[in-house]
């Protein structure tokens, strides 16, 4: 029997709908960008707010087991939750390259989380002003992207105490559900 036989069985039955739509593209030959960058979005996504959540909010805020900290190595204490997003990016990016990731904001603790391309500065505006996704195409030197903006949302209280306390911090007034930033998926078309 097919796999996307089964799946479609499964979706009929109130499963996923993503399974189908995927199913659908495989057999249509390639899946989108859009759909390609939706579902890497979804994995990235459920990550860091697991580790927000479960390790960071718990730990550190709740418990008071463990400290986080910008400088973790030398305070032997956990990795902030944008770090752990930037080393994920980077080991992704180190074994493929059909897409990248990043962490932006309009309001960057560390400038380098800052937007470069325009696309990316209209991206965040849209997904700060809507909390909608953003979806362009861009062209980067002599290559072409698919380019998704998704909103990074204050998923617990330990995003909204770092964020407005931080020394250097351009925006202090982050409540529980804002939209910090961006999350950026970049895939190539070429």
């Amino acid at each position: 029997m097919n796999i996307c036989f089964y799946f479609k069985k499964i979706t009929l039955l109130g499963a996923i709908p993503m399974l189908l739509a995927g199913c659908q593209q495989q057999q249509s030959g390639g899946v989108n960008p859009q759909s390609m960058a939706d579902a890497i979005h979804t994995v990235i996504q459920s990550d860091r707010t697991a580790y927000t959540k479960l390790i960071v909010n718990r730990l550190a805020f709740d418990e008071k087991v463990i400290k986080v900290s910008e400088h973790w190595q030398d305070d032997k204490a956990l990795v902030l939750p944008a770090q752990m997003f930037r080393a994920g990016a980077e080991i992704a990016a180190e074994s493929q390259n059909k897409f990248s990731y990043s962490l932006l904001s309009e309001w960057p603790l560390n400038k380098q989380n800052a937007a470069k391309t325009e696309i990316e500065k209209q991206g965040l505006k849209q997904v700060g002003e809507t909390a909608t996704n953003f979806y362009a195409e861009e062209k980067l030197g002599d290559k072409h992207f698919f380019t998704a903006v998704y909103p990074d949302v204050a998923v617990a209280e330990a995003c909204v105490q770092c964020h407005n306390k931080y020394p250097d911090t351009p925006k202090k007034d982050f409540k529980l559900g804002d939209v910090m930033g961006g999350v950026v998926v970049r895939i190539p078309l070429d």
